[in-house]
Formats: structure tokens, sequence, C-alpha cells
């Protein structure tokens, strides 16, 4: 730009400011539309029904899964994916490896707390939803966990003999998820949800291509530009746990992540709780913390 150019482009401050609504807005909200989520009722239920779609053009599965971290730390939140999902060592697992082999149950305790956990995403077709009717009839992302996909598991794989193979990813020979949420001790369970008896989502070729050509791209999800590089992860957790210096680089997976799966809540069965966002100290760790939640609802 020029001198005179910047001379007269003077009368930008406008747009200047209108950037950094932008910015503060993007930083108050980690929402994304393409997604949807269950909401219960004043009873503490939910109900809806879902239709699994298959995969989209050019990707091999109609899912893809992912881990993560959420953890509160002295420094604030760590929520990042898990670089041990594209197969590559991750300074969050590096550190509660190290933590784990100390044998000290404070330590030990400590790595359960930040494990990673496991995501599924899947296109989805939400046939009936009575608390947002206005997605129905559209195409959208839903991220579940480990529940939800042994549902989707024991259907394509039955274990009794009475029991036929559903392929419910399949537009002619699936069947709708009647997707069942209830409050059971605080926690959202899944146990009721269940597949219907299989039918086409539709008698219409024109109708189905429609939804097919709607679907999003699930590689994006797990793309390695959406995550961090170890670096940056590592100086992250350092300032999050107020760690001084270097962790432990071992490069075993956190032992924690498969031999405590049963001691703590996961992303299948954590609670919901309402967040205060009223402290004017750290707005971004209140968002961090609101999509922290409402990520733990995911099952």
């Amino acid at each position: 730009m020029s001198f005179n150019e910047l001379k007269r482009s003077r009368s930008g401050f406008d747009k200047l400011q209108t950037a950094l609504e932008k910015d503060s807005e993007a930083s108050k909200s980690y929402s994304d539309d393409r997604y949807w989520k269950p909401e219960l009722d004043k009873s503490g239920n939910g109900y809806a029904v879902l239709r699994f779609l298959p995969a989209s053009h050019g990707e091999e599965l109609p899912w893809v899964q992912y881990w993560d971290h959420g953890f509160q730390g002295p420094g604030g939140w760590f929520i990042e994916k898990s670089l041990t999902t594209l197969n590559k060592a991750c300074p969050v697992s590096e550190y509660n490896t190290s933590l784990w082999n100390t044998g000290d149950e404070v330590q030990k305790d400590q790595a359960r707390k930040q494990k990673r956990r496991l995501h599924y995403v899947s296109n989805i077709l939400v046939v009936s939803d009575s608390k947002h009717p206005e997605l129905e009839g559209k195409v959208m992302l839903y991220r579940y966990g480990k529940k939800i996909f042994e549902k989707v598991k024991d259907a394509m794989q039955p274990q009794f003999e009475d029991e036929k193979p559903l392929n419910p990813f399949d537009l002619w020979a699936g069947a709708d998820f009647k997707l069942k949420v209830r409050k059971v001790d605080g926690y959202w369970n899944y146990d009721k949800s269940e597949f219907s008896a299989p039918t086409p989502l539709s008698e219409d070729d024109s109708e189905l291509e429609s939804v097919y050509n709607k679907q999003h791209s699930l590689a994006e999800i797990i793309a390695p530009d959406q995550f961090k590089s170890y670096d940056e992860m590592k100086v992250k957790l350092d300032r999050v746990l107020g760690i001084a210096g270097s962790v432990s680089t071992a490069t075993a997976e956190t032992m924690a992540d498969d031999n405590s799966a049963g001691n703590v809540a996961t992303a299948d069965d954590a609670p919901w709780s309402n967040v205060d966002t009223t402290s004017t100290s750290s707005k971004q760790e209140d968002s961090s913390l609101s999509y922290f939640e409402k990520l733990a609802q995911d099952a």
C-alpha cells in the first residue's frame, strides 16, 4: 500500500471495529452449526429419530474417530485433539505416562483425569426432533461416544442367531435410530436407544441422491491442519499445568488411557451442568469451559 493509498484508507476504521467484533464473538463461542446435539426436556429425558448416512463421496467409512484431552489446570483449560489420532507422539500422553509410572496414587489420579477420550463423528439425517423441529430433514454431523458406537456395532454384528445383521448406514436397507436419553444418577444414559426395523430412507432415488450430496466431509475433521503441532501443544500443556522445563519423552501410550477406562467418567457418561459465565477474570476460560461441558454430553 502506497502512502497516498494509506491516507485515503483512513476512513476504514469502521472495518477494523467490525473485525474486532467478529474476533470477539469467535472467542466466545465454539459452536458449529453443522453438528446436531440432543436436548433434554424438563424431566431430564431426550428423544430424537436419526438416520445414519453412508460414506461420503471419496471417503471409505461413514464415520471418523478421534481422541482428545479436556481438563483444567492452574493455568486454565486444555482442550485439544490428541496427536495420537494421527499415530503421532502426543505431549499429554507422554506426560500422563510419566505420572502413571511414578506409582504414586495422587499422580496416577491426575493422569486419569487428563486421559484421552474417544469420539466418533458421522453424517446423519435428522428425521424427528421435537425440541428443534426446524432441524428435521437436515443433513448434519453427529458426534457421539463409544456407547452409541456399540449400538451401531451390535446392529452390524449381532450376538444372537435370531438377529440379522443390519447396515445402519445403508440408504435402502438401513434403519432409523431412535435416540433415547435419560438422566441416571446425574449422567446421560443411552441404554434404551435402539434401531427400528429396516426400511428405505425414501423410495425416491432423486431424494436419496439429494441427501447424499448434502453430506459433510468427515476427512476434514481429522485432517492434520485440525491439530496443533507437538511443540504448540507442549507449550500449552506446560502453561495450563504450570510446568517449568520439559516433561518425560516416553513414547509408550499412557497406561491411564487403557487401564483406567472403567474408573473415570468419559464423554459417554459425563454429567451436564450449567456454566457460570459471569466471571470477568477470564472470558476465554469461560467459553472454553462451556465448550468442554457441551462436548461431555456427546455419546
